[in-house]
């Protein structure tokens, strides 16, 4: 790990005012220190965000659900009002690595970190959700926009994250058995303004299928999801997936994502 400045202010206006040079914002921390660790990312500066409280916290109401950036994975999961107004996304955050990982890790971290294979990316997508910063709000098909990349400005500072309460939603991936990433994963939701299916995992960034919305948008069934045929072009391949399965496998998750939204 190589040297650099900490810095630990306890409100966002002391963070951006932080951020200057060489600087990288600090959340969980659950992917910036283990780079670090590696020598595979350095910064002369980093602002931790675990002292400002107000970054913190779930609101629920007028048909929305506002996430705190500096909320854990945990928390989510386990909250009432999550698991009452979207289900989904509770079970989503229950998923996300292991116990450490999830008592540490926030949501705003996971999003600005944009991970290809990252879990919360698919939920922003499907839900139509909002990402808030300390300058505008940012919508969620605006916020992901390459690997590893966001629609982020220098210094800009996540506060929370909008979703939208769906008619009904469902989260399922084919998960990496050590990291539990998401080879794929699919995010379906059924909202006032139709379906929108978002798929992780399996490309550079999160995307939304066009094919598996209008398939669901006329037959919302897990049999009209898994008679969807994508094509691989674009998909990732590697080590533990070809494009070609990942593609098929888009439909098969996506299938139980749907069944899983019409269980409850």
């Amino acid at each position: 790990m190589y040297d650099f400045d900490y810095q630990r202010p306890t409100d966002a206006k002391a963070a951006a005012a932080a951020f200057q040079g060489d600087a990288r914002y600090l959340a969980g921390g659950q992917s910036l220190v283990q780079a670090m660790r590696l020598r595979l990312s350095g910064s002369e500066r980093l602002v931790d965000l675990g002292a400002i409280p107000a970054l913190k916290g779930i609101r629920a109401g007028g048909g929305t659900v506002t996430i705190g950036a500096m909320t854990t994975h945990a928390t989510v999961a386990r909250s009432p009002d999550v698991r009452q107004a979207i289900p989904a996304l509770a079970e989503l955050a229950g998923w996300i690595g292991d116990p450490s990982v999830r008592n540490m890790g926030t949501l705003g971290g996971s999003i600005a970190n944009a991970d290809p294979a990252a879990d919360y990316p698919a939920a922003l997508l499907a839900l139509g959700a909002t990402v808030q910063t300390d300058r505008r709000s940012i919508p969620a098909e605006q916020f992901f926009t390459g690997l590893y990349e966001t629609g982020l400005q220098p210094g800009e500072l996540v506060t929370a994250v909008g979703f939208p309460v769906p008619q009904a939603a469902g989260y399922e991936k084919y998960r990496n058995p050590a990291s539990r990433f998401a080879l794929v994963g699919v995010f379906v939701a059924k909202t006032a303004g139709g379906v929108r299916v978002a798929v992780t995992g399996a490309k550079s960034h999160v995307f939304r299928s066009a094919e598996l919305e209008s398939a669901l948008s006329a037959s919302f069934t897990p049999d009209a999801a898994k008679a969807v045929r994508l094509s691989p072009a674009g998909m990732n391949a590697d080590l533990h997936a070809s494009s070609e399965y990942r593609a098929a496998m888009v439909s098969v998750m996506a299938s139980r994502a749907v069944a899983a939204a019409l269980a409850r």
